[in-house]
């Protein structure tokens, strides 16, 4: 059997040289300078073989067409590697024949012309025809895949089939570990040595997800965040702005400070801003770089995480959310110690925020990557504040007991700069085309303490 192509739209289709018995190939086009690849496979009988592979493989003036096994660690997989001519450029087509009934999904749209992997579910009954749809599938790299946010990340993308994914972050840490054990992932990088890294395989990765920081605000060594949050994150978004890589990455809502220009993500505002503390100025600063900027990777997003909450952060010790503080000290004394407000216009237990489940913000950072709208800064809260006292009433309800609540001095540490009351507009992220609903804050406490805390389970 012999794969021959012809343009067709600016692009090639494929398509078999006898009766369609083995091959049929159907739109495979261009847009704009995005790689889109869309085919139909039909196999009579028996699953393929290896034969029949080498069959295929007598590519029509394509020549350099080879067999080898997998690099992605499933055994019974077997790759086409076929040279692919663009223009004046080449590209190695990999068909990655999958026998185990297994369809990957896509990651948006392809932006460079580097190697792309088409995966292709081969599950075929006998004298039945059985057809589906192969994807383009490349890397996705994590920054921070062992922290909080990121170890939830990579169980989402695993969720959604993701496997090819790379995990960056300071893995010597051995409290850590049990975020990332049992998960599905091509390799763990330092990131110390991560930036080397990108340029050894940039031809591999689709998109980096940058959720690597400092997240500290009682660290008040502007050096430490500084070195963290802002230089590496230059460097990071400078290579994805060489390679021709899109990059999400985490801001916070730590960036507005009390609130003086509120709680809007428009980039007009972010020069104003004033930030409580030197984390929340490295972000800030990061920001205002990034808008600066005259050259930009083609997609790329900087979310202001607002007050996050959900599995795996046992780690972050003071830094942990007030669910997490709040179960721990329930059920060890049986009641629960807020701080005492300080402000005159809200009463103790009143501060409010905008309190998300990490669940949704995977959610969000996975619909951005895989459809791509308009480049910018997006808010990620909920855009419902919700006060302390309802946090800890839900906590308790979902420990089963009656709520029993004191108030403590806020440690003066961070008196000066506690926030009273954040909640995100939420207009942009909805007029991006997101339209799931973010979940209730009962709902979230509920399931995070019920399911993950009572249990001592990671997920």
């Amino acid at each position: 059997m012999k794969l021959h192509t012809q343009p067709l739209n600016g692009g090639f289709k494929l398509f078999p040289d006898t009766h369609g018995q083995v091959l049929r190939g159907d739109k495979l086009s261009f847009h704009e300078i995005h790689l889109l690849v869309d085919i139909l496979m039909v196999q009579f009988g028996n699953d393929l073989i290896t034969d029949d592979l080498a069959e295929l493989l007598q590519i029509h003036n394509i020549p350099g067409a080879g067999i080898h096994l997998s690099p992605y660690r499933y055994p019974h997989d077997v790759v086409m590697s076929v040279p692919f001519g663009i223009g004046t450029r080449t590209i190695d087509l990999l068909i990655l024949i999958i026998r185990e009934g297994r369809i990957e999904k896509p990651v948006g749209r392809t932006k460079s012309f580097s190697s792309c992997q088409v995966y292709h579910n081969m599950q075929m009954q006998r004298n039945k025809i059985k057809t589906e749809k192969i994807y383009l599938y490349d890397m996705i790299v994590v920054t921070g895949a062992a922290g909080f946010i990121g170890s939830n990340l990579i169980t989402g993308l695993n969720r959604a089939r993701y496997r090819d994914v790379v995990l960056v972050d300071d893995f010597s840490r051995s409290d850590r570990e049990r975020n990332y054990e049992g998960k599905q992932f091509t390799a763990r990088v330092d990131r110390r040595e991560f930036p080397r890294w990108v340029r050894e395989n940039h031809r591999f990765i689709q998109v980096i997800l940058h959720l690597g920081a400092r997240t500290d605000t009682t660290e008040i060594s502007w050096e430490v965040f500084r070195e963290l949050n802002v230089d590496y994150s230059k460097e990071l978004f400078n290579l994805c702005i060489e390679f021709g890589l899109p990059v999400i990455y985490a801001s916070s809502a730590a960036t507005y400070g009390l609130g003086e220009h509120g709680y809007d993500d428009s980039h007009q505002v972010v020069s104003s801003l004033k930030p409580l503390n030197p984390y929340g100025r490295s972000k800030n600063e990061f920001d205002r770089w990034v808008l600066s900027q005259e050259r930009k990777p083609f997609f790329w997003a900087g979310l202001k995480f607002f007050n996050v909450y959900g599995p795996n952060e046992y780690h972050k010790g003071r830094m942990a959310s007030v669910v997490y503080h709040a179960f721990n000290q329930i059920r060890e004394t049986g009641e629960m110690k807020l701080f005492r407000s300080h402000h005159p216009d809200f009463r103790d237990g009143e501060q409010s925020r905008d309190f998300i489940y990490v669940k949704d913000v995977v959610d969000v950072i996975i619909y951005l990557m895989e459809n791509r709208p308009a480049s910018g800064l997006y808010n990620l809260g909920t855009g419902k504040a919700s006060t302390d006292l309802d946090l800890v009433t839900h906590t308790f309800q979902a420990m089963g007991k009656e709520p029993s609540i004191s108030f403590i001095d806020t440690p003066e540490d961070i008196r000066e700069r506690y926030q009273y009351f954040t909640q995100a507009r939420m207009e942009k992220l909805r007029g991006a085309g997101y339209g799931k609903e973010f979940t209730s804050l009962e709902a979230g406490v509920k399931e995070y303490v019920s399911d993950i805390l009572m249990n001592g389970m990671i997920y």
